[in-house]
């Protein structure tokens, strides 16, 4: 049994991987502002602060020891730089959740050596500051130099699901079914995701084992915009209206200029094994075309 702290960890895949670290009769706490509640009930112990207010975080796991804390909140380098100084010395192992966003978008695969955060130029500052993408850059690279505890720095591409709070395959399915357009740059870019079941076993498994640094995490094969159009599709019985052009409000949040995948060839090497999305992507849209048709 670990004692876990997870912080983010209330919806979608974060809610899913402490559901399994339950089931796995770990001793798990979560840390939330108190909004989004606790779905858990007393199956964890729930400390109510703001993650990215230093003097909340320290107040709130003060006298604390953790064996594996998962942050899936944070976002920027002071956000990084202020858990090292809170965690170090109390913690034997962070799982960072990071992106694929990382990764330039020049339409090769990526694999870790893409992103080398541990040579990277620290800037600090607060999220407001970076784009999503850089702000996880520098946290990772903040991490990698300030942390006193192993640090894992999970790269994972879009997850996908049918609770998903973020909507973008929803929106996608949803401006379909409705006969709306949607603004692409190039339906012929490559891209790879990750479903939420697999991402929360990942997170579980990548705490549990011995690794460390960076480490890709995406299920196997990608696909064309074009082709995952076609299968939506099929699922609404509606042809898409596409514009290559676009304003804000049609634009796809897939709308990408090259294509942008990664391989997990890492990780299959530490031995996780990965789905296909054959597997699970036509499924996932059906489904939620299905709860999207029950909606009108």
């Amino acid at each position: 049994m670990k004692n876990i702290l997870v912080l983010g960890g209330t919806r979608f895949f974060g809610r899913k991987l402490v559901e399994r670290l339950i089931e796995d009769g770990n001793k798990v706490t979560i840390l939330t502002r108190g909004q989004s509640g606790n779905p858990f009930g007393e199956q964890v112990e729930h400390l109510i602060a703001d993650r990215s207010n230093k003097e909340e975080l320290a107040q709130a796991v003060e006298g604390r020891q953790f064996d594996i804390v998962y942050d899936n909140i944070c976002y920027s380098p002071k956000e990084a730089h202020e858990f090292c100084e809170v965690f170090n010395g109390k913690i034997n192992k962070l799982v960072f959740t990071s992106t694929l966003s990382t990764y330039e978008m020049d339409g090769k695969e990526k694999s870790e050596e893409d992103f080398d955060p541990y040579h990277y130029e620290i800037i600090m500052g607060d999220k407001l500051e970076f784009t999503y993408g850089e702000g996880k850059r520098q946290a990772e690279a903040v991490f990698f130099k300030y942390a006193k505890f192993p640090v894992v720095a999970v790269r994972f591409p879009i997850v996908m699901g049918e609770d998903d709070y973020t909507r973008r395959l929803h929106f996608h399915i949803e401006r379909i079914a409705n006969r709306e357009p949607i603004g692409f740059v190039n339906m012929e870019a490559e891209m790879s995701f990750i479903q939420a079941t697999e991402a929360a076993e990942f997170l579980k498994w990548a705490g549990m084992t011995d690794i460390e640094g960076p480490i890709n995490a995406t299920a196997n094969g990608k696909i064309s915009l074009a082709k995952l159009i076609q299968l939506i599709e099929n699922a609404t019985r509606e042809k898409a209206r596409i514009s290559l052009l676009g304003n804000d409000k049609i634009r796809s949040p897939y709308a990408i200029p090259n294509s942008w995948y990664m391989t997990n060839e890492k990780a299959t090497k530490y031995g996780f094994s990965f789905t296909h999305l054959d597997e699970w992507l036509e499924p996932l849209i059906s489904a939620i075309a299905r709860q999207a048709e029950e909606e009108k």
